[in-house]
């Protein structure tokens, strides 16, 4: 089942957005529903499964966010295919490993999609590019709201939505958003920013969710509770921290500015040389040095429209993307080979960096 114009289509996170931000790349949430009828899908059988697929599909095709939308069997995919869709953060990669009647339904633009059969029923999520949780949360609510009228969910009044795993309890809902932190990174501040956030009650995850890494000073925060506290509540809670640890970000870029100045300087134009001259580059530096093109930006060194090429490449340049575009799974040289050289043609547009301009940053 190829995937290409999926990929070829403009996106949320890609070139359909708002203007990427300095420090919030995007907003998500995320609801866990499971239907009535059907056992839970670690329960269920192959026949089973199918059947709740079917049933699902047949009511996501009524809502009007999913006219028009790619309809996806992950049974019938090749890896590849599934890697580009985790890199797209439009399903987890719990999915890619699910068995039959899985599958996932993407909105045209892709800021929202519904995962079938991964460990609930469904898994509905909306993606915002920046600081947008009142609009993120509108919108999946609203398709939430409509979708139920088609379909009945397990529901209980002692305990809200009923999910396979009972951290998902109550509402059913995880929100998050994608923060750029390398201020907190490089100021060496963010292991206690992580103890701050686990007290309060929220996660802090990588690029990718749980179990992934953070790589390019890039972290996800999210809630942990669902159950016995709303939706607003959770919403408002999570804002209010995460305008605590913007803060506390802009603080350290600051400290860094006036302390450090010729040391962040030189981190940014070492990096600016290996990503327009580096022959080889694995995912991990890539995504290392990548940040530091952002932070560059944020500081007026380049041009704000830049930003959201860099954040282009962060997704792109993900292994799963580079074997997409070659056609074929290719071994670890020579993705490090063709990320690099793509990495060098799309920078080359770029001015030189400006070290004699360093403006404030912007939200």
């Amino acid at each position: 089942m190829s995937i290409q114009n999926l990929i070829s289509a403009k996106a949320e996170l890609t070139d359909g957005g708002l203007p990427a931000e300095p420090i919030v790349l995007s907003t998500r949430i995320r609801l866990a529903r499971n239907l009535n009828a059907h056992l839970f899908p670690g329960r269920a059988s192959n026949d089973e499964a199918r059947a709740t697929y079917s049933d699902c599909v047949s009511a996501l095709e009524k809502l009007d966010a999913l006219k028009q939308s790619y309809i996806l069997n992950i049974s019938q995919m090749e890896n590849l295919s599934r890697q580009v869709l985790v890199e797209r953060r439009l399903i987890s990669r719990e999915l890619t490993e699910a068995g039959e009647g899985a599958g996932v339904v993407i909105s045209r633009n892709q800021h929202l999609s519904v995962m079938i059969n991964e460990e609930d029923h469904l898994r509905l999520q909306v993606v915002r590019s920046g600081f947008n949780f009142r609009k993120t949360w509108a919108e999946i609510n609203a398709v939430d709201s409509e979708l139920e009228n088609h379909l009945d969910y397990a529901f209980s009044h002692d305990f809200g939505y009923l999910t396979a795993c009972p951290t998902n309890l109550g509402t059913g809902m995880r929100a998050s958003a994608m923060l750029h932190l390398p201020g907190l990174v490089m100021g060496e501040h963010m292991e206690k920013v992580v103890r701050m956030v686990n007290q309060l009650g929220l996660a802090v995850r990588g690029c990718f969710g749980e179990g992934s890494e953070a790589t390019g000073s890039i972290f996800q925060i999210s809630n942990q509770q669902t159950l016995g506290e709303g939706e607003d509540a959770i919403i408002n809670r999570l804002i209010n921290i995460l305008h605590a640890i913007i803060e506390q970000e802009h603080n350290a870029r600051e400290v860094l500015l006036e302390q450090k100045t010729a040391t962040v300087f030189d981190k940014i134009g070492r990096a600016y040389g290996v990503l327009t001259h580096a022959h080889m580059l694995s995912s991990e530096e890539a995504m290392a040095w990548l940040s530091l093109m952002r932070l560059a930006v944020d500081f007026g060194m380049l041009p704000d429209d830049s930003r959201s090429l860099i954040d282009r490449l962060m997704m792109e340049t993900q292994p799963g993307h580079i074997q997409y575009a070659a056609h074929s799974e290719i071994e670890p040289e020579k993705r490090d080979v063709t990320r690099a050289r793509v990495i060098r043609e799309h920078l080359r547009a770029l001015p030189d960096l400006n070290f004699d301009i360093r403006k404030s940053e912007k939200n």
